[in-house]
């Protein structure tokens, strides 16, 4: 009897995916599954570690067609010979920043990396350091700088070290400079509100005030990457998988008790691309329940705010840091901003041809 084990399984920070290291008599894997809500979206994604015998010397259809993991072929493996079985308490999975993908860590050696685009992909990809030659269970891995898995992997792993620190914890400073930001723009800083409920990663709303208009703005969406991102913009993907979000509402239309309210939106919202594998960007539409009366949501735009190209927050790991204003929009807008080609982006544009930024006031819906 070919009886399987699992040695591992760790879910993701947002409990959408796990993490699975599963172990027979003849082989190990490391799997990501989706979870049961997202199990329709994502297939299965499957890497192959390491033969616990001697590999066959052609592809192993006999366990396929048994419905077993296969072994890898012989040319494939590192070790054709064989390797000893894993041990459960010397694995470690670490996940991406972007919550999408994960690292497998023996010890101090990379094992396997499933990066957080091959969720997207048609064909599965997987890095494995026991594969010497590409082939449809792995690609190779190697323990060296000059690998871009292995680099990838590698500076996860101390990203998540430095956040467990008590002392040099990015946080602190990421609060201080961002706000020194803000501060030129929309006015000193006059509140404060966490947005994490005491979860990792931290993030806040800063209140601030100018000429009559009530300024909201995000800090710490910026930490993670988006997912997706990476898949849909390959060599690009720096300049758009990071994110801060701001609301700004006229004072003369609005109490301070209201727009607070209203602001709240962005609580719900510097949580979505991550708890649903999704990703914000330029003319995207956001579905809320809190919105001014009439409204159905929001459109989210960098270009709402003239001085934006004036407005540089820090970079967040080498990466620029997109700022989107979130401006509420009516039902039949909504509707045509999915429903048409790039509907957001000619939302907005005509919403910006109509003299509307990113202040809220109320106005009449576009025809």
């Amino acid at each position: 009897m070919n009886e399987s084990n699992v040695l591992a399984e760790v879910s993701n920070e947002n409990q959408t995916l796990v993490a699975v290291v599963q172990q027979d008599s003849r082989a190990a894997y490391f799997y990501i599954y989706p979870t049961e809500e997202f199990a329709e979206r994502f297939q299965v994604r499957a890497c192959w570690l390491r033969n616990l015998g001697t590999a066959p010397q052609r592809e192993d259809l006999a366990a396929i067609e048994a419905g077993l993991p296969p072994m890898l072929a012989a040319e494939y493996c590192r070790t054709p010979q064989g390797e000893a079985p894993l041990l459960a308490e010397r694995l470690m999975v670490i996940w991406t920043e972007s919550d999408d993908g994960a690292a497998l860590w023996y010890d101090d050696q990379l094992l396997a990396v499933i990066p957080g685009w091959s969720l997207y992909s048609e064909q599965a990809v997987c890095y494995s350091a026991g594969c010497v030659k590409e082939n449809p269970l792995a690609h190779p891995l190697a323990a060296d700088p000059a690998d871009a898995q292995y680099t990838q992997a590698e500076n996860t792993r101390q990203f998540w070290q430095s956040w467990q620190r008590e002392e040099g914890n990015p946080w602190p400073k990421m609060q201080c400079d961002y706000q020194a930001c803000y501060e030129p723009h929309f006015g000193p800083t006059v509140k404060y509100y966490a947005i994490d409920q005491g979860k990792w990663p931290p993030m806040a709303i800063t209140q601030h005030q100018r000429e009559g208009v009530y300024y909201f703005m995000t800090i710490g969406c910026s930490i993670r990457p988006m997912p997706w991102v990476d898949a849909l913009f390959c060599d690009e993907a720096a300049g758009y998988r990071r994110m801060e979000m701001g609301i700004a509402i006229d004072g003369q239309y609005m109490t301070e008790e209201d727009a607070v309210q209203m602001a709240s939106a962005l609580a719900g919202f510097a949580h979505v691309p991550w708890a649903k594998i999704t990703w914000f960007g330029e003319g995207h539409t956001l579905v809320s329940e809190v919105v001014p009366a009439g409204y159905a949501g929001y459109v989210l735009s960098s270009s709402f705010y003239p001085g934006s190209e004036n407005l540089a927050l820090p970079k967040q790991y080498g990466d620029p840091v997109n700022i989107f204003w979130a401006s509420p929009i009516f039902e039949d807008e909504r509707v045509l901003a999915q429903t048409s080609p790039d509907g957001g982006y000619s939302l907005v544009n005509r919403m910006r041809e109509q003299g509307i930024d990113l202040v809220f006031r109320p106005r009449q819906p576009i025809k």
